[in-house]
């Protein structure tokens, strides 16, 4: 639930019921206890309320509900980087030009602020029976066959464990898909 919170807002909320608080404290009740509130705890709460409202970046949204068979080889079959790449663009995040902006300018599909695609959906389907992650990117200035020579770089920067393919998606977008393969599991220790 936090993850869907918008710290800013929140930050901005309880900041400026305090800030009130403490006004109305100080001009109409005379209580110091609570003008103090308003202004030790309110005013910087309120001030960091915008500072992260300022720097917010929303989650990205699922462009459909997973099914339950999809959820169930989920557990089976990510890999730890699919599933930090699902939990890191569905939840709200801080001083970040766009997700996953570094790993894209790894990958060199980010040259400039400007022609860096913009992750504008997610979503997590079965392919021949393995988990997939379907990242949806906006790419107006990257060209198709740009993200298609780069498809081994994808998968070995996401890896091991992944395989990638790159489709288009519709006018200006282009669709990653992240493949589970067959992962090697790391044995569990018996006790025996």
């Amino acid at each position: 639930m936090l993850r869907r919170t918008s710290l800013g807002t929140l930050g901005l909320s309880i900041g400026g019921i305090l800030t009130v608080v403490g006004f109305w404290a100080y001009f109409v009740v005379d209580n110091a206890t609570l003008n103090l509130v308003g202004f030790f705890y309110g005013i910087p709460l309120l001030l960091g309320g915008l500072a992260l409202k300022a720097s917010e970046l929303h989650p990205v949204p699922l462009r459909e509900p997973t099914p339950a068979s999809v959820l169930t080889l989920r557990e089976q079959q990510a890999t730890a980087t699919q599933n930090q790449i699902r939990k890191d663009v569905t939840r709200y995040r801080y001083g970040q030009r766009a997700h996953l902006d570094s790993s894209l300018t790894h990958l060199g599909l980010s040259p400039t602020d400007e022609e860096c695609p913009v992750l504008v959906g997610v979503q997590e389907v079965e392919t021949e029976g393995a988990y997939t992650l379907v990242l949806e990117f906006e790419s107006p200035l990257i060209p198709l066959e740009v993200w298609q020579e780069k498809q081994d770089k994808i998968a070995g920067f996401f890896g091991p464990g992944v395989k990638a393919t790159v489709s288009q998606a519709g006018d200006q977008k282009v669709d990653v898909a992240l493949i589970a393969t067959a992962a090697e599991k790391e044995p569990v220790a018996s006790l025996n």
